[in-house]
Parts: structure tokens; sequence; C-alpha cells
């Protein structure tokens, strides 16, 4: 205990620990400043904070995309709903019109990240991310408790190939190193089997579809 003591009475550890506080309370747009700023200061620094950003980049799994989507569908406000839909000034918005709204807006991130995942080239984080997003909206497609998605009942089967779609045509995206990838994009066969079995024929269709 007096060892502890006088390390909180040394000024340089106190001031240590406020800093370490500091960088913790951080947004991510904040860190995201203090991390240009130090490679720009330190450009020795580059190379390292490339590789750290890179691996933490590849540290993804569909299972745990689907929790974060299960969770931003199910956490929708119905109060929200209501108060999206009716009478407006542009005209009048239904129930189940302003349901797809929100689950459109709850997604846009999650498909925001697998875009960002091919424009970088990184195919397999891409891959599992379009995973994650259609077992998240599988987990809720017979969902009535949750009124928003109790008026959109259609949305997670069809977002779901609006979802596989986008990874398999993905047009444009270059691999790394800058050169157009040239291997045809896949949805495995087996994720459909033991994951999504009462989308597999729908899902099918997407992939003749987008492949044939």
């Amino acid at each position: 205990m007096v060892e502890d003591k006088r390390s909180r009475d040394k000024p340089g550890v106190a001031k240590s620990a406020r800093k370490a506080e500091v960088l913790s309370s951080l947004q991510a747009e904040e860190a995201a400043e203090v991390l240009r700023r130090l490679i720009s200061a330190h450009p020795e620094l580059r190379a390292e904070a490339e590789e750290i950003a890179s691996a933490s980049l590849r540290a993804i799994s569909f299972e745990d995309v689907a929790d974060e989507v299960e969770d931003a569908a199910r956490q929708l406000d119905p109060e929200d709903l209501y108060g999206r839909a009716g009478g407006h000034s542009w005209g009048y918005v239904t129930p189940d019109e302003a349901a797809v709204q929100m689950l459109e807006e709850a997604l846009e991130p999650f498909l925001g990240n697998m875009r960002r995942y091919l424009d970088l080239g990184l195919e397999k984080e891409a891959l599992e991310v379009c995973k994650g997003i259609v077992l998240g909206l599988y987990r809720v497609r017979n969902e009535t408790e949750n009124e928003v998605l109790g008026w959109a009942t259609d949305f997670p089967a069809e977002a779901a190939g609006d979802a596989v779609a986008g990874w398999l045509s993905g047009g444009g995206q270059k691999a790394a190193g800058g050169s157009p990838a040239s291997k045809r994009r896949v949805f495995p066969q087996e994720f459909m089997d033991a994951h999504v079995p009462e989308w597999r024929e729908s899902l099918q269709r997407v992939v003749a579809r987008e492949t044939g």
C-alpha cells in the first residue's frame, strides 16, 4: 500500500495516467486524427501502423457480424416507425415503407464495410461480412414481436439476396497490389446448407443470376 501511495504521489505517474485516460476517451474521428498527426510527425511509424491496421481488418468472423446485424435489427424503436409513418409534406408514408427505410439504414453500415473490404482487395474478409449479414438477417426472418420487423416481413430475405449480389458483382474493385481481381467470386454452398437452409434456393437463384 505504501508503494501504491508513493506512485500516486509522483507527478510523472499521475500525468501519464491522465494522458492514458484522455486517449481511451477519444471518439473514433478524434483517434483517427491523433493517428494522422502521429504518423505525420513520425513517418518511421507508418509501416508498423499499416501492419497493425491490416491485422485489425483481418480479425473478423461472420458469426460476430451476424450478432451485430441481428442486434441492429432487433433494437429498432417502434416509436420511430410510427413517427415516420403517416402524412407528411412530401406525401404519405405507410408503416411498411417506414419499416423498410429503418431496416435499410440499420443495415447500411455493414454493407458499407463489405464494400470497403472489397475496395481494399480483402475479398476473404468481405465475404465474412457478407455471410454475417445474411446470417443476421436469417435469424430475424420470422420475428413477429418486434413491430418494425413485423411490418417488413419480406425485407430479411430480399436484403440478404441483395448483399450476396453485391458481393458477387462487386464491380470494379481491385485486388491487393492494384491489379483488377481476375478470379470469379463465389458464395459458398456449404454456408447456405449449414446456416441458412430455408433461403438456399432463393440465394442459389441470386448466384445463378449474377454469375451466369
